[in-house]
This record gives C-alpha cells, structure tokens and sequence, in this order.
C-alpha cells in the first residue's frame, strides 16, 4: 500500500465523516478523542484519506470503536493495532461488528480474528495474542 498510517488531526474530520457514512457526528468522534485512553488514527494514501480507526487503549487489551475504509487501509490499520498487541504486552484485540457489514467480518476472519459474542444486531470479533498472525509478524 502506498499510504501510511498517521495521528488522526482535527482537520482529518471532514474526510473521516464522508468514510464513516454517518454512523458517528463530529460530536460523536471528538467526545470519544476527549477520553485519555481513546486513539484515533488515519490512513492517507495520495494526499487522501482511506481509511481511519479509533480505539481505546486498555492495561490487557485493545477495544476498537470505529474502524473504516479501504481494503489496502484495513490490512496497514489492522496491522498497526497488531503491533500495539506485541509492543505494550496487550493481550486482546476487539471489535463490535454490524450483523450485516459482512465484507467487515470476512476480513477479521482471514486476519484471524474470530466471533466471541453477540448482541442484537451485531458481533464481537476479537483476536488475541496468541493467534498464529501474530506470531509469524515476530
């Protein structure tokens, strides 16, 4: 991929909410950056955004909140949130998936990620430490 993954700025937002669809507003996305353990990162490929996520960094794991864009961003983004695993001695990677955003859930899969929970309408995909991914990336 051509891009690299960057801090998320605020003049990222207009981009950020044309990728989200409108599932989160402005509001949404800064009172979740206003949290100390809440990271949002982006994806820019070409002078443009592909992609951006924004997840909350506990002592064990890695919850992430939104997580969008582009195959080719998902595969650096997804990598970045594997290196923090490795890096700060995290255990756990999750994420709730929409039951219906299937193209999300056939990618957590081939990264290894696997369906632990449900809710209503969606899954929760997690990944942990000790998945064959991660330890190929040693």
């Amino acid at each position: 991929m051509s891009g690299h993954v960057r801090w998320m700025v605020r003049r990222d937002m207009p981009e950020v909410l044309e990728i989200d669809g409108g599932v989160w507003t402005e509001e949404d996305f800064i009172r979740c950056l206003r949290q100390r353990n809440c990271i949002g990162r982006v994806v820019e490929s070409s002078d443009r955004l592909a992609g951006f996520m924004i997840y909350e960094l506990h002592k064990h794991r890695v919850e992430v909140r939104r997580l969008e864009g582009t195959a080719d961003a998902l595969k650096a983004m997804a990598d970045n949130l594997y290196m923090k695993l490795k890096t700060y001695r995290r255990s756990s990677i999750s994420l709730w998936v929409p039951e219906g955003n299937l193209e999300m859930q056939l990618f957590l899969r081939g990264e290894g990620w696997r369906a632990v929970d449900t809710n209503k309408d969606h899954y929760k995909m997690e990944l942990r430490l000790n998945v064959p991914k991660l330890e190929r990336m040693s």
